[in-house]
């Protein structure tokens, strides 16, 4: 078999990820499913490296995923953090940040403040951040 091999450190936790990834964010999960994943499984490690273990052949990749100038200001980066195992010819998808929102996503639905999907746990930190991010756009 040629290529490497994509596998989980927790298969569950991940796909619960990647389904809240599709809903509140299709093009970062086309871009995951149609461009990334093909180009991981040809050996194309993209994104950044940000840890190499010579010890035990693996090298540690965050990916920054596209996502909306707005709700990368408030929940952060949207990013797939990855281990390859080059010996083994193994790519293991640990994670999809941000983690707390995605999965809080995934289990109910979330609510949207002026087009910004938004925590239930934080709303009002959230909301407080996008009208401040607001503010700022409209003084410039």
């Amino acid at each position: 078999m040629k290529g490497y091999v994509l596998d989980y450190v927790n298969e569950n936790e991940f796909k619960k990820l990647e389904r809240a990834l599709k809903k509140y964010n299709m093009l970062a999960f086309k871009k995951l499913t149609f461009d990334f994943y093909p180009a991981l499984r040809n050996g194309k490690f993209v994104g950044e490296k940000v840890k190499t273990d010579r010890k035990n052949g693996t090298e540690k990749y965050e990916l920054r995923l596209p996502s909306d100038k707005m709700f990368t200001q408030i929940h952060g980066e949207v990013k797939l953090i990855y281990t390859v195992h080059k010996k083994e010819k193994v790519v293991i998808l640990e994670t999809i940040t941000p983690e707390d929102i995605l999965l809080e996503g995934h289990m109910s639905e979330l609510t949207t403040y002026k087009g910004i999907m938004i925590s239930k746990a934080n709303a009002s930190k959230d909301m407080f951040k996008i009208d401040l991010l607001n503010m700022l756009q409209d003084k410039h």
